[in-house]
C-alpha cells in the first residue's frame, strides 16, 4: 500500500476531480466510511455523538459522517467552529434538512456548551482540519481544542498502543467510553513530518482517505492515531503509480513467503550459516540463530567461539556448530581460514550479532570481507565479478557488532557482495554514515533510501515503523511501533529472522522487508500476551511461527 506526501495527496485528488471522479463524491465517500468504521466499533443506538466541524473538506467529510452516524441510531450534535452558508454547502444544508442539533462556536460565550457536550458525548469525531494543517494552532481553533481535551481528560482511559488492519488482527477490541475519532488525523498533525501541537486531541481511531500519509507513521504524530484504517474513496489506483513509499502488508508478504510443499526436505528450505557471539555475548548467538530456524530455514549452523560452545549448545540443540579460533572468548583472525573452507555450502550468511568489537575480531571481519565476490542469487540481483580474491560469500546479511566493525574500515561498502543487507539501528545507522543519531531520526525515510543508493546495499533502519530501502529505490515502512521491542536481544531475532528468509530463496529486499514484517507482528503477538513491559526478546523469538501462520494461514 502507498504512502503519500500531502502534495502527493492533493494530485491525486485532483486528478480524480478532473477525470470525473468530483471531490463531492469523494467527501461522500470519505464521510461515509467514518461513519461505517464506527458502527463497525460501537454499537451508537442511542449514543451522544458530538462532531467537531471545521471550516474546510475536513468539516465537510465530518457532516457527511454525522448524517450517516444519526441513520444508525446515534443522537448527534455538530459543533461548527465557523458558520456554513447551506446554500453554498450542500453537506451543511443535509445536515439541517436531517433535523440534526447544530450549535455555533460563535454564538457560545466561554466554551460552556462545548464542555457540556464533551462531557456527555460517547463519541467525539474530530473533523476540524486535516491534511492543510500549518503549526502552530492558533486563535480559536487553539481553544477550542485545549478545552475539548480538558473536558475529556477525566474520562478517558490511558490510549492503547496502535493497531491497524496493515497488521493482521491480533488483539481483542476494547470498548471504552468516550470514543475518539480523528477524521484524516488529529488536529494539530503535521501529515508530512508527523509534527504534533500540544493541544492536539489523541485519537482512539484515525480514518484516513485513498492512502496513509507520512505524518501518520512519523513521531511524535504517529503516537496520537489509536488504530489506523484506510478507507477507500474511490481514486484510481493508477494514479499513486509513481509513488515509490509503500507500507508493508499481509497481503504483500503473503505473497514472497515461500510455499512448504508437503514432499519437502530440509535441503528445500535452505542452508543459513551465522557468524555470531563471543563470550560477553553468548545470547546473541542463541537468539540469532534459533530465530532462523523459528523462520523456517531448513539447517542452520553456528559459527562461534569454541569457547561459547557448550553454553548455547545447552539452550540451543536444532542447529549444528562449526567451532571457530578465538582469543579469550571472542572470535579471531584465525576463523577466517575454518570459515573459507565451508561458506560454499550455505545459503545466505549472518554476520555480527554479539561478535564484540576485540581487535582480533576486527581483524576476522576485515579479513573475511578483504576481498569478495558475490555468488549467483536466487532473486534479483546476478553474478558479480570478483574484486580481490576468488572468495566467494553466500547472500550476506551483516547485523550488530558487523556494522561497527564495516563502520570503523575504509571503502567498506566496497568489500560487501552488492545488495548485501545491512540492519542499524540509528546508532549504528550513524556511526556507519559518520554522522549524529539526530541527524538519522530526522528523516528515517530519506535517510535510508539515500544511502541505500550510494552504498549498493539493501537498508533495514530499525527502530519504531522500521524503514527498508533497496538500491533501486524501493523503500517500505513497517507499520509496526511497538515499546516491547525495546529490549536487548531483538535485533538478533531479526537479523536471524532475515537470513531464513534469504536462504530460503528470497532477493534482499523482500527477505529483508518480509523478515521485518514477521519480527514485527511476532512482536505484537507477545505485546498481546505478554505486554510490553518485561517483554523480552524470547518471546518474540517463540512467536515466529504463530506470525507465519498468522499471515499464511499454514
Amino acid at each position: 500500500m502507498k504512502v503519500v506526501s500531502v502534495d502527493e495527496m492533493r494530485h491525486i485528488e485532483a486528478a480524480s476531480d478532473a477525470a470525473g471522479h468530483s471531490y463531492a463524491a469523494m467527501m461522500e465517500q470519505a464521510g461515509r466510511a467514518v461513519a461505517e468504521a464506527i458502527v463497525a466499533r460501537r454499537e451508537v443506538q442511542d449514543r451522544r455523538v458530538l462532531v467537531l466541524v471545521g471550516p474546510g473538506n475536513n468539516g465537510g467529510d465530518g457532516l457527511v459522517a454525522a448524517r450517516y452516524l444519526a441513520e444508525a441510531g446515534a443522537r448527534v450534535t455538530c459543533y461548527l467552529l465557523k458558520p456554513r452558508d447551506a446554500a453554498q454547502d450542500e453537506n451543511f444544508r443535509l445536515v439541517q434538512e436531517q433535523g440534526l442539533d447544530v450549535v455555533l462556536a460563535g454564538e457560545d460565550k466561554g466554551w460552556r456548551e462545548l464542555e457540556r457536550l464533551v462531557r456527555e458525548a460517547d463519541v467525539v469525531v474530530d473533523a476540524l482540519l486535516g491534511t492543510g494543517t500549518r503549526l502552530p494552532l492558533r486563535g480559536a481553533l487553539a481553544k477550542m481544542l485545549g478545552r475539548v481535551g480538558r473536558s475529556l481528560a477525566p474520562r478517558r482511559q490511558p490510549p492503547r498502543q496502535p493497531l491497524t488492519p496493515l497488521i493482521a488482527s491480533v488483539a481483542p477490541a476494547r470498548r471504552d467510553w468516550p470514543f475518539v475519532v480523528a477524521v484524516d488525523g488529529p488536529t494539530g498533525l503535521d501529515y508530512d513530518t508527523g509534527a504534533l501541537d500540544e493541544r492536539a486531541v489523541v485519537a482512539d481511531l484515525t480514518v484516513t482517505f485513498a492512502y496513509p500519509k507520512l505524518g501518520h507513521f512519523r513521531f511524535p504524530g504517529a503516537s496520537a492515531l489509536g488504530e489506523l484504517v484506510i478507507a477507500d474513496i474511490g481514486t484510481d489506483p493508477a494514479l499513486a503509480a509513481d509513488v515509490a513509499l509503500e507500507v508493508v502488508t499481509p497481503e504483500m508478504v503473503r505473497e514472497w513467503l515461500p510455499p512448504r510443499p508437503p514432499n519437502a526436505h530440509k535441503g528445500t528450505f535452505g542452508k543459513a550459516l551465522i557468524v555470531a557471539g563471543s563470550v560477553n555475548y553468548t545470547g546473541a548467538a542463541y537468539l540469532a540463530g534459533a530465530a532462523a530456524t523459528r523462520a523456517g530455514a531448513g539447517l542452520v549452523t553456528l559459527a562461534l567461539p569454541a569457547a561459547i560452545h557448550t553454553a548455547v549448545a545447552a539452550c540451543l540443540a536444532e542447529v549444528t556448530y562449526l567451532l571457530l579460533p578465538h582469543e579469550l572468548g571472542a572470535i579471531s583472525a584465525g576463523a577466517t581460514r575454518v570459515l573459507a573452507e565451508r561458506l560454499e555450502e550455505y545459503d545466505a550468511l549472518l554476520l555480527g550479532p554479539g561478535l564484540g568489537r576485540e581487535p582480533e575480531t576486527s581483524a576476522f571481519v576485515e579479513a573475511l570481507l578483504g576481498g569478495v565476490r558475490g555468488r549467483r542469487r536466487l532473486g534479483f540481483v546476478g553474478a558479480e565479478e570478483s574484486t580481490a580474491s576468488p572468495r566467494t560469500l553466500p547472500p550476506l546479511v551483516v547485523d550488530a557488532d558487523g556494522l561497527n566493525i564495516l563502520a570503523e574500515m575504509a571503502d567498506w561498502p566496497k568489500r560487501l557482495p552488492p545488495e548485501s543487507i545491512l540492519t542499524p539501528h540509528p546508532g549504528e545507522m550513524a556511526r556507519l554514515m559518520r554522522c549524529t543519531i539526530g541527524d538519522v531520526q530526522a528523516d528515517r525515510v530519506a535517510i535510508a533510501q539515500a544511502q541505500a543508493a550510494a552504498w549498493g546495499q539493501v537498508v533495514v533502519l530499525k527502530g519504531a515503523h522500521t524503514v527498508v530501502a533497496a538500491p533501486d529505490g524501493r523503500v517500505a515502512i513497517q507499520p509496526f511501533a511497538n515499546p516491547g521491542l525495546a529490549t536487548a536481544g531483538t535485533g538478533d531475532v531479526l537479523a536471524g529472522t532475515i537470513v531464513a528468509l534469504r536462504a530460503q530463496g528470497l532477493a534482499s529486499f523482500e527477505a529483508a522487508t518480509a523478515g521485518a514484517y514477521l519480527h514485527g507482528l511476532a512482536g505484537e503477538l507477545a505485546r498481546v500476551e505478554v505486554g510490553v513491559a518485561g517483554m523480552v526478546a524470547g518471546d518474540v523469538l517463540a512467536r515466529l511461527p504463530q506470525a507465519w501462520q498468522h499471515i499464511t494461514g499454514m
